[in-house]
């Protein structure tokens, strides 16, 4: 086991405190910096820095960055929630950790979706039948994971697999 445990802080954003919902940071027990590599290889971390060291995930909406002492994780409703996701986080740390030997580290982020790769696949017709102006807004959004095929009226089956199988990873990597 690498990682036995975390002190949680919460605390609303600086910049605005009239937020609802909470960050927290979680401060860790144990330097879990040697582990980074594989759990973005395991888990297809978003972004993944090498100095200083750090992987960011997306997990139930939430953007969680894993510093090799530190946990931050924004747009909670509450610490039940916090917590929730932190167990999660430490589970997948110590059961990655324990299966090292057999995962390859990863040292870079997987690739984000291209807003033109995605217009590319579409009709083009800005018929706003998916409830947005133009099919480049549409693109825009499934890039960030807010949209998907399916909500696409006027593409066809063919494109609406290819699109399908382009947004996957970043699909993958939202749930």
């Amino acid at each position: 086991m690498l990682l036995s445990g975390y002190r949680l802080e919460l605390f609303r954003p600086e910049c605005n405190p009239n937020f609802q919902s909470l960050h927290c940071h979680a401060h860790l027990d144990q330097d879990v910096g040697p582990v980074l590599p594989y759990l973005n290889a395991e888990l297809g971390g978003f972004e993944f820095t090498a100095d200083p060291p750090s992987v960011t995930f997306r997990v139930q909406g939430k953007l969680l960055t894993v510093h090799p002492r530190l946990v931050a994780v924004n747009a909670l409703k509450d610490g039940e929630e916090a917590r929730r996701i932190l167990d999660w986080l430490l589970g997948e740390i110590n059961r990655v950790w324990e299966k090292r030997a057999e995962i390859q580290p990863s040292y870079q982020g997987q690739p984000r979706p291209q807003i033109l790769e995605v217009l590319k696949l579409l009709p083009r017709s800005n018929c706003r039948q998916c409830g947005l102006p133009t099919c480049m807004v549409f693109a825009a959004q499934a890039c960030e994971g807010a949209r998907g095929a399916e909500e696409c009226p006027e593409l066809s089956p063919e494109n609406a697999s290819r699109l399908e199988a382009y947004l996957a990873p970043l699909r993958r990597w939202l749930e």
